[in-house]
């Protein structure tokens, strides 16, 4: 991220951490698919311009307010509109792909931006289960009790070398994701559970902590992965970052106004509600939330970072010390007034512009 301040001698800054983008390709009332693809491709472009490390997809099934379902198709379109930054899921749900399909679809990506392709992969569905029943039905998926080994065999199939399948007759035959590899894309592991620290410790891989949905277990998670982290010649010392929900605004009022259709959504998943798609700012204020919703929304305000630029760059200096991370993924989580145009994203762009120059 741009840096740089004044500071007196003998006087210790928090260090900023590098800053990267995590889109679920937000759906707002009134707005199309096609329309929220473009507001996300317009943002991966701005964060590209302000220096940001990465930017990474979600993978959710059959949400009316999520456009991200397929991240291999989002990165594909996101190499286009950028030149520097990083892409990648956040993240591929193992569970719903066939490993040699992934492979393929990340090799190729690598083929296409050399260098800045990341795979980030996720145990969880990303769906309900009647959709996870669909996917088995309508296509190749994977065991979940197989994810280690389904981890391990897309870092070979994706790799230069390839993987070589031996039959119990003895032969031999070589696979590769793209028939002739000059790189692999970075392989990260997600997660919010001990489960997954631990996993990505074992395999020596990067972890991620999703802490935008999760919070609770964080610095067990973290404490786990880097005291169990097999250290490896390609990956010596562990590298992890965490996610967090942000929502920055010129004024605080503004900012906590912005926050409002994100944290409603999120309080109508946690009680069980009738999903529909974001709201924008205007349908909020018009209709107030009942005391469970606004209980909801207020426990979840608690783990968010809401405010003017200065004070929530302090904060995410304080937190990324504390969990002694170098980089934090921000769901830039702004929701939009109705008077804002479908096709902009507008809260989301104002945060990045902000928190980039107060950084």
């Amino acid at each position: 991220m741009p840096s740089g301040s004044c500071v007196a001698p003998g006087v210790t800054e928090t260090a900023s951490p590098a800053l990267s983008v995590l889109d679920l390709v937000p759906v707002r009332t009134g707005q199309t698919s096609s329309q929220a693809i473009a507001a996300s491709m317009t943002l991966a472009r701005r964060a590209d311009e302000l220096g940001y490390r990465r930017y990474w997809f979600a993978e959710h099934h059959n949400m009316p307010a999520v456009a991200s379902t397929t991240p291999a198709v989002l990165i594909a379109a996101a190499i286009g509109v950028t030149e520097r930054i990083r892409v990648g899921s956040g993240g591929v749900m193992l569970p719903n792909h066939a490993p040699l399909i992934v492979a393929e679809q990340f090799a190729a990506l690598e083929a296409m931006a050399p260098g800045r392709v990341d795979l980030g992969i996720g145990r969880a569905p990303g769906s309900d289960q009647v959709i996870s029943q669909l996917l088995r039905r309508s296509g190749a998926t994977s065991e979940v009790e197989r994810f280690p080994e389904h981890i391990t065999d897309i870092m070979s199939l994706a790799s230069p070398e390839g993987a070589t399948v031996r039959f119990v007759n003895g032969g031999e035959y070589n696979v590769h994701a793209t028939p002739a590899a000059s790189g692999s894309p970075d392989v990260w592991l997600l997660g919010s559970s001990d489960y997954s620290a631990q996993l990505a410790a074992q395999l020596g891989l990067p972890y991620v902590f999703a802490n935008h949905f999760a919070g609770d277990g964080l610095e067990r998670a973290m404490a786990l992965y880097r005291d169990q982290f097999t250290a490896s010649e390609a990956r010596p010392a562990p590298r992890s970052f965490v996610t967090a929900n942000v929502v920055v605004a010129p004024t605080d009022e503004e900012a906590h106004e912005r926050a409002l259709p994100q944290l409603r959504q999120f309080a109508r998943l946690r009680s069980n509600k009738p999903m529909r798609p974001i709201e924008t700012i205007d349908e909020v204020l018009a209709d107030p939330s009942d005391a469970l919703e606004q209980s909801l929304i207020d426990q979840n305000k608690q783990r968010w970072f809401i405010g003017t630029p200065d004070a929530v760059a302090g904060q995410l200096r304080e937190f990324g010390a504390k969990h002694q991370v170098e980089e934090i993924m921000l769901g830039a989580s702004s929701g939009s007034y109705e008077n804002e145009s479908p096709e902009s994203p507008a809260g989301r762009a104002q945060t990045l512009e902000l928190l980039a120059a107060a950084m």
